[in-house]
């Protein structure tokens, strides 16, 4: 990685953000760089004015396109605060010279506790009870059922760092075994996590929770559709907290409408925000959240800290270690 700076390098933060960068500043005084905020409110050429003269560029989920890219005259590196990098062209960047960088190990704590937390708030409905008791209603339990969940199966779209750490946790719930759909999962992994491979289909077939931890790419998008929910049991549960376009929002609406499934909890949608009119809005079935599950303060210090060091490593002329456009010199 070249290692020329120019005296004060330019490190470009696309909005929205964080509420102070005080952490990457100080990651990156050894270089005096100076890091700016650019609040681009959905005009993207904004943002590619604003990376013009950028010698880095940080971005939580703001599109990072090829006509960006390509606007990028002396960019070292652009790093993806967090793990999926699908709103970046990282081919586009490729192509250019520029690696794209992530930090793989964040959020994996938050993000299962959330996964578990919304797998728990379906089936026992807390949403909709807690609403009911506010408004005088009690003694509601048994109006509507509750499933168990010790003896029965849990299915894991995807297994990565943030899955792994899922199913430790799901596990103290008893649920009987957990079938994973991950084509990058040796069979000599999966009997050490204590899981069983399987494919897509069997997954929805035979699974009473499925948990949603896979990237978005094209083979993923919408892989939970009409069909994929037509195969599902009427008691399962569908938690995802990976990315919104894994799922068909219009065929999840109708499933959850018509009782097909048993409920859903979703922290990410195809939109974000949803609008107000959205019919998932008005499903007692469904528990939705703000694309949250990322968030602790904790872990907001720690992403800034580690997206910030992996500039810090371009700029001193090293390889990032988290590089995910990787080609070789």
């Amino acid at each position: 990685m070249s290692s020329q700076l120019p005296s004060s390098p330019k490190v470009v933060v696309i909005e929205p953000g964080y509420t102070d960068y005080g952490a990457e500043r100080a990651v990156l005084a050894p270089f005096n760089a100076e890091v700016q905020a650019i609040d681009w409110d959905g005009d993207a050429a904004a943002i590619t004015a604003a990376v013009a003269d950028a010698n880095a560029v940080l971005v939580r989920e703001s599109p990072i396109s090829a006509a960006v890219i390509d606007a990028m005259q002396d960019c070292k590196i652009i790093v993806r605060y967090g793990v999926g990098t699908d709103n970046i062209d990282v081919k586009a960047a490729q192509r250019r010279g520029i690696p794209v960088a992530n930090v793989p190990t964040y959020g994996i704590d938050s993000v299962s506790d959330h996964a578990v937390a919304l797998m728990l708030a379906v089936n026992r409905r807390i949403v909709t009870r807690d609403r009911e008791v506010r408004e005088g209603q009690w003694g509601i339990g048994q109006k509507q059922i509750v499933l168990p969940l010790r003896g029965t199966t849990l299915g894991l779209f995807g297994f990565g760092r943030i899955a792994h750490r899922a199913h430790e946790k799901f596990k103290a719930f008893g649920f009987a075994r957990t079938m994973v759909v991950d084509p990058s999962l040796s069979a000599e992994e999966a009997e050490e996590a204590d899981v069983v491979r399987t494919d897509f289909e069997t997954l929805c077939r035979e699974s009473d929770v499925i948990s949603l931890h896979a990237p978005l790419i094209d083979a993923t998008r919408h892989i939970f559709n009409e069909a994929a929910f037509a195969l599902m049991k009427p008691t399962a549960i569908l938690v995802n907290v990976g990315r919104g376009p894994l799922v068909d929002e219009a065929a999840l609406v109708a499933a959850l409408r018509e009782n097909r499934i048993f409920g859903a909890g979703l922290d990410v949608f195809e939109q974000e925000p949803p609008g107000p009119d959205h019919p998932l809005m008005a499903l007692d079935n469904a528990v939705l959240s703000d694309h949250a599950a990322w968030y602790s303060d904790a872990s907001v210090a720690e992403l800034q800290t580690k997206a910030a060091e992996q500039i810090a490593l371009v700029f001193r002329g090293e390889r990032p270690t988290a590089w995910v456009n990787r080609w070789e010199d």
